[in-house]
């Protein structure tokens, strides 16, 4: 992947390269012409997400908790850099010109920033975080608030934003369920499935499949942080004033709807290209897709420390944002899944399509057809994917003022996670050429993958376009210094009584 550079190296598409990512000591750390937020902040934070988080990066809500507040922490860190900009958690007066004449004091608040909210988002981590300051020759003990230097401006900025986002509605503490232990990021909500994983009562809604952890390791899916819903969004109010239509084609009792739709499904299947497997996998991996993208632009495009970070965080707010929207959305429909519906429909019947790894096209009993990416742990309607692909990419859009992009991801030989060894068979490298053609592929490579239908698809890119826009309309008055005070972020609704299950 010809991606974020390294100290001159750059980031690897396997998970497995990226754990041993390893910056030079701190004494060959050059902070006055350094990027410390790729060089020595995404270098930590990335393994960390594979290891605790989730494995493949696909685990969108929480990938995104963590990525939002760091580069929010960034953000809020370096306005008193900019000659206008405020904070959005805090508001530190702007510093003098000639202190970011380079980039040293931007890079020690942030810095310092971003160890303050990973204190609280990682705290198992914490002597990481520590000695991720210490690579760069700075004091994780220094503890100052002295707003007249970085240090201080950044411990002030990040722990503003560590309080700002902790009880903004998606139970970060756990403590919202009133058990005697926390369990963090618990379900507050009450959503209960309509059906088991071994029994679909209600073929129109979602099914929890069994999916296998290891030898002779299984898990049943739950639907994951279905409260997001209910979380304080950045660049908009009320994730209610938005909506998508009624999925009728996965209403069971319209029968002609709902199996052209689930064929449309095995025609993909049946019909997978190399290229459409290697950019499923990348777009299910929110990394690599949406996080290595924007440093891309950024670095492709010569953006300046502090352009980078507003770009960094914008396009990490415009996800996040529309992901509070796409999950009420998915709690309200509680959309089949595509395996759910072709084995209701064709049980044991053949069908035609991808047969596994390395097995090609083949014939085989519909209830043993399996899509080629595993499920997501959430309902199908609409396409988080979709959506988070759409917002991310208007929001770079708007900013950078045009659509090109050019972002290239190198495959070598056999690297492909679901099929190592065998796919691509040649290195391939893939090129999104504009932003608009990144969109559509990760829209399409749910499809293609076998995890969404394609209204799933097309009503998440016709939408959420807009919170892109929103975004970008909220970071113009954060930097030109219109941006009203907000205090710490609240739930939308009160958690004692807030429940998404009015459609059960």
């Amino acid at each position: 992947m010809t991606l974020p550079l390294v100290k001159g190296r750059p980031l690897a598409l396997a998970a497995s390269a990226l754990l041993s990512i390893a910056v030079n000591q701190a004494s060959a750390y050059d902070l006055q012409t350094g990027n410390a937020p790729v060089e020595l902040v995404i270098s930590k934070v990335a393994p960390a997400i594979f290891q605790d988080i989730s494995a493949t990066a696909g685990d969108a809500t929480l990938v995104l908790r963590v990525t939002a507040q760091v580069t929010n922490a960034w953000y809020d860190a370096s306005a008193p850099y900019h000659p206008t900009a405020v904070g959005v958690y805090s508001r530190i007066p702007n510093r003098p010109a000639s202190e970011s004449v380079d980039n040293e004091n931007i890079n020690i608040a942030t810095l310092y920033a971003s160890y303050q909210v990973l204190k609280v988002l990682l705290p198992q981590r914490t002597a990481e975080w520590r000695g991720m300051l210490v690579e760069a020759g700075l004091d994780p003990d220094d503890t100052s608030t002295d707003l007249t230097t970085p240090v201080g401006i950044g411990n002030v900025a990040g722990a503003a934003v560590a309080e700002g986002r902790l009880n903004d509605g998606m139970n970060q503490a756990g403590w919202i369920n009133e058990d005697v232990h926390p369990q963090p990021y618990a379900d507050y909500t009450g959503y209960e499935p309509k059906n088991t994983a071994y029994d679909l009562k209600r073929p129109s809604k979602w099914q929890p499949d069994v999916q296998r952890k290891g030898v002779g390791l299984y898990k049943v899916q739950q639907f994951v942080t279905p409260q997001y819903a209910n979380v304080e969004p950045y660049s908009y109010d009320d994730p209610e004033r938005f909506s998508v239509p009624w999925p009728a084609n996965s209403f069971a009792p319209f029968k002609h709807l709902y199996k052209q739709q689930a064929d449309e499904v095995l025609v993909a299947s049946a019909n997978l290209t190399e290229e459409q497997k290697l950019k499923a996998e990348l777009f299910d991996n929110k990394i690599f897709s949406l996080g290595f993208s924007a440093v891309f632009a950024a670095q492709s495009r010569g953006l300046s420390l502090l352009e980078f970070i507003q770009l960094d965080f914008l396009t990490n707010m415009a996800a996040f944002d529309a992901g509070i929207f796409v999950w009420q959305e998915k709690a309200e429909y509680d959309g089949v899944r595509p395996f759910s519906a072709i084995q209701h429909i064709y049980g044991d019947q053949p069908v035609e399509a991808w047969g596994g790894p390395g097995e090609g096209t083949v014939m085989l009993p519909a209830n043993q057809w399996r899509a080629y990416m595993e499920e997501a742990d959430h309902p199908e309607y609409p396409s988080a994917s979709s959506c988070f692909c759409a917002a991310h990419s208007q929001s770079a859009r708007a900013f950078l003022g045009d659509d090109m992009l050019g972002f290239p991801v190198e495959y070598p030989a056999g690297s492909s996670r679901i099929e190592p060894g065998l796919t691509p068979a040649a290195d391939t490298t893939l090129v999104f050429n504009t932003w608009s053609e990144f969109e559509q592929d990760c829209g399409q490579s749910r499809v293609w993958a076998g995890v969404h239908f394609q209204a799933a698809v097309d009503e998440s890119l016709a939408l959420c376009g807009d919170f892109g826009d929103m975004a970008h309309d909220y970071m113009q008055s954060l930097i030109d210094g219109t941006a009203p005070a907000r205090g710490p972020s609240q739930p939308l609704r009160d958690p004692a009584t807030y429940s998404n299950n009015k459609w059960w």
